[in-house]
């Protein structure tokens, strides 16, 4: 008898343990998923930002805030399998900066993606964020 209860406790704190395990493995698989969306995410930012400098559209007076030929900073609320991101997408420009007889413009592009956007941007971090905040920050420096 005492064996048989010595049994069954010690396949109870197995089975236990196991369920840890198992929802903590689940916690770190949607962890991973998520930070790759909100990399897919900014990546998408940068994208729509190097478009936006690089491609020539008509003449529009830029924002107050933003240099000539940036765009002012903008927040892109992302859809399809990246819904519930938000991305906060900033330009600098540099230039014209004259090499020889070669004359660049430098933009300096950078994207921040969140899912737990405050006041609609991912421009200021959370004072305390939730155990499933993400954000990934990432930048190009485009020429034209």
């Amino acid at each position: 008898m005492v064996s048989a209860l010595f049994i069954l406790v010690v396949l109870a704190v197995l089975g236990a343990a196991m369920a840890t395990i198992s929802a903590r493995q689940q916690r770190a698989s949607a962890s991973e998923l998520n930070a790759a969306r909100a990399y897919q995410s900014a990546r998408a930012g940068l994208e729509w930002g190097a478009f936006s400098v690089l491609v020539p559209s008509p003449p529009a007076a830029p924002a107050a805030d933003s240099p000539p030929g940036c765009f002012a900073a903008t927040n892109l609320t992302m859809s399809g399998e990246l819904a519930g991101f938000v991305v906060s997408i900033a330009c600098a420009r540099t230039g014209p900066v004259v090499d020889g007889d070669i004359s660049r413009t430098f933009y300096q592009l950078q994207a921040t993606a969140c899912n737990v956007p405050t006041a609609g941007s991912c421009a200021a971090t959370p004072a305390s964020p939730s155990s499933n905040y993400v954000e990934r920050r990432l930048s190009w420096t485009v020429a034209r």
